[in-house]
């Protein structure tokens, strides 16, 4: 059974284990903990491509058999730098995903230091808080190309076959000077035309529009760094020509703004 790809919206920080009397992270919480059971089966690994792992010419993946912490997140409670995320690595997934790589010439390196980012442990844990599927991460290439990317995750396609489950983990919405209310305009009309360049587009068109982002509404204020949409081309890459729904849709996270993750397949 071939397994779908996600694009996950990842929240900020360590948000799942700060109390949230008002429980803003509620529909995200919901639609993370319901990806398990919309799965065709149990996944035998998870390759994590999180925004927070940024690499200059070559790609890294992630070897060692059983990862550390990173704690890449800044003036949270001393608590949230304890955190230990237990999953294990899967060297086997490490080496699959050099062979499928190197085959496409695309440069990458396996790293047996580093340890899983806020941008995996955080939904990984929500997904599964016991820690038993393993997880690997894919690091992305800072030039942030559309095309490059799009490519690496066509490359990875043969993945979804050997069960494992590719998640592009970022934001729909990330310009940190511009949470709140100041983002409510802008992110609505960037979601707006995501949800059409994604769920209302034919497939064979979807890849075409990622290339155009930035021409988007709004994209550039959404987005002025695009390392948190990127994980969003590697996704649509691995998604071939499946068709895309949004799982995840808020228009009120972090006090206004339209956020989304989307399913490919």
């Amino acid at each position: 059974m071939r397994q779908p790809v996600y694009f996950i919206s990842h929240g900020g920080g360590p948000w799942p284990w700060m109390p949230d009397p008002t429980n803003n992270y509620a529909a995200l919480t919901a639609a993370l903990q319901g990806i398990p059971a919309a799965l065709p089966q149990t996944p035998r690994a998870i390759l994590m491509v999180s925004a927070h792992w940024i690499t200059r010419s070559q790609l890294k993946v992630s070897g060692h058999p059983q990862p550390g912490m990173v704690y890449d997140y800044h003036g949270f409670p001393a608590d949230t730098y304890e955190i230990h995320y237990t999953a294990p690595g899967s060297p086997r997934l490490s080496a699959r995903v050099q062979t499928l790589l190197s085959a496409h010439g695309i440069p990458v390196v396996e790293d047996t230091r580093r340890g899983f980012d806020h941008g995996a442990f955080v939904p990984a844990y929500v997904m599964y808080p016991k820690a038993q599927i393993p997880m690997v991460q894919l690091s992305i290439e800072a030039g942030f190309d559309p095309a490059w990317h799009q490519a690496l995750g066509a490359a990875l396609q043969p993945l979804r076959d050997e069960n494992i489950l590719i998640i592009g983990s970022g934001l729909s919405y990330h310009n940190l000077r511009g949470f709140g209310p100041a983002g409510r305009e802008p992110s609505a009309l960037f979601d707006t035309w995501l949800q059409e360049a994604l769920v209302g587009t034919p497939a064979d068109q979807r890849q075409d529009h990622m290339l155009h982002w930035s021409d988007a509404p709004a994209a550039r204020i959404c987005h002025p760094m695009e390392d948190h949409l990127v994980p969003l081309f590697v996704a649509s890459g691995a998604a071939g020509d499946d068709t895309a729904t949004c799982f995840h849709h808020e228009t009120d996270a972090s006090g206004g703004l339209t956020v989304s993750s989307f399913r490919f397949g």
